[in-house]
């Protein structure tokens, strides 16, 4: 049984139906050659933009030569109404800053110190989860964002500002792709961007909303009251190099980006987890076997969660939650005797990496045990990059690791998920990989 995978264009369009199919999904707008080149050049009288997955090609832009590959700034046309300046967008010395005052944060022992709020969120999801029929991405969603409140503001998603943020962003998530066509058109840089009017409308409220929360903790840690969770300490923490801390501006900025990341990606994997262990419940019930484990909240649990864990990278293979990452060349290269010019844009593709038809072994099939393959172990080193990889590696990488397999488990301690009859999702690329209409699972207590 082969889990579903959007259906690939024809090998030649005009651009104009190329743009239209864009416009509506990503990745179905893609050509099937994709699952085994190497490099593939798209070339138009407009611009020119190359698909990497030779993992050598790969390592050279995120590893080897990072600073020679910034993130390419039309990455941002579609997401800054949201993120303004956030660490994921900018490049250069800002990003360095930011990264250098966020990092702390993420670092050694505070992955112990979040997981009680963890640990709650999971608690608090499993008694959420109701039973019949259910559209799993909103219980997902709602559980991922009750980690992030927890863990950055320590407040429960049932909170009034935190679930007005929650909501807000439900609408946003649904109208704004993580790439648009601006992407990879070079639009000249005097020409206004345009946006769909609700979706602009609904960043400057998610914003506004994020303002009040930043305030709120602002006025605690003056007052001495604040709590000592991820917001604070990135609040407090000064640049090592210059002393400043992050403005209100800029903090409303990373929490934006926080939320999206920690949110929006971890809600995507969790649900197609769910889905993938509805479609093989054998591998549901080993998971629900390990899940027998969580008893106490103690973070030494999670070593006792190994096939969870290989479910949820299988997952995160399968169906990577941000599909696509642009890098743009900033001076001419050649790669694969292809000269690339200089302002190319390179688009990195964990979609088609992660199926990659010569380099992984049966590319398209759900098999958590290829994790402990020679196989799965090369590929894990050289074709997976769910969180991208490199000096731009996602910072809430090991923050996800634990937070996806914990919540897994937790809900499948005490409940069943079988497939709803009829209802196959089909992968689209929203902010991230979600199913067009859904993700509908019949629950039933276990």
């Amino acid at each position: 049984m082969i889990p579903p995978k959007p259906p690939s264009r024809p090998d030649r369009v005009s651009l104009r139906r190329y743009a239209r199919l864009f416009r509506q999904d990503i990745l179905s707008a893609q050509p099937a050659r994709l699952y085994r080149a190497w490099m593939a050049e798209f070339r138009t009288p407009f611009f020119r933009s190359y698909l990497m997955n030779q993992p050598e090609l790969v390592k050279t832009v995120l590893k080897d030569r990072p600073a020679d590959f910034p993130k390419s700034d039309r990455v941002s046309e579609g997401l800054r109404p949201l993120l303004g300046n956030s660490v994921f967008l900018t490049n250069g010395e800002t990003w360095k800053r930011q990264r250098r005052i966020i990092d702390p944060a993420f670092e050694g022992g505070r992955l112990r110190e979040t997981f009680p709020a963890m640990w709650d969120a999971s608690e608090a999801a499993a008694v959420r989860l109701p039973e019949g029929l259910v559209e799993i991405e909103e219980q997902t969603s709602h559980a991922a964002a009750d980690v992030i409140f927890r863990t950055l503001f320590s407040i429960p998603i049932e909170d009034a500002l935190a679930s007005a943020v929650f909501h807000e962003f439900r609408a946003y998530q649904r109208s704004q792709p993580i790439l648009n066509i601006a992407a990879f058109v070079p639009l000249p840089r005097w020409m206004p961007r345009f946006f769909r009017r609700d979706t602009r409308a609904s960043a400057a409220r998610i914003r506004a909303l994020i303002a009040k929360l930043v305030d709120q903790r602002a006025k605690e840690i003056a007052e001495g009251t604040a709590p000592d969770d991820l917001a604070t300490k990135i609040m407090t923490t000064p640049d090592p190099e210059t002393g400043e801390t992050f403005s209100p501006e800029e903090m409303v900025d990373q929490v934006a980006i926080f939320f999206l990341a920690g949110h929006e990606t971890s809600a995507s994997a969790l649900a197609w987890a769910l889905y993938l262990l509805a479609l093989f419940p054998d591998w549901q019930e080993k998971v629900a076997a390990e899940a027998v484990a969580l008893k106490d909240c103690d973070f030494a649990v999670m070593s006792k969660l190994p096939v969870t864990r290989d479910v949820f990278r299988e997952t995160l293979r399968l169906y990577p939650p941000v599909p696509m990452m642009v890098r743009e060349a900033t001076c001419p290269e050649r790669f694969r005797d292809r000269d690339v010019p200089k302002g190319s844009q390179l688009v990195l593709s964990p979609w088609h990496l992660h199926r990659h038809e010569r380099l992984w072994e049966r590319p398209d099939e759900f098999d958590p045990a290829r994790w402990q393959t020679e196989n799965g172990k090369t590929c894990g080193r050289d074709a997976y990059i769910p969180f991208s990889a490199g000096a731009r590696v996602c910072t809430g990488a090991g923050f996800a690791m634990v937070e996806g397999p914990l919540i897994l488990a937790r809900l499948l301690r005490d409940a069943r998920v079988s497939c709803a009859e009829g209802r196959v999702p089909i992968p689209v690329a929203h902010l991230t990989v979600r199913s067009k209409g859904g993700i509908w699972l019949q629950i039933g207590k276990r």
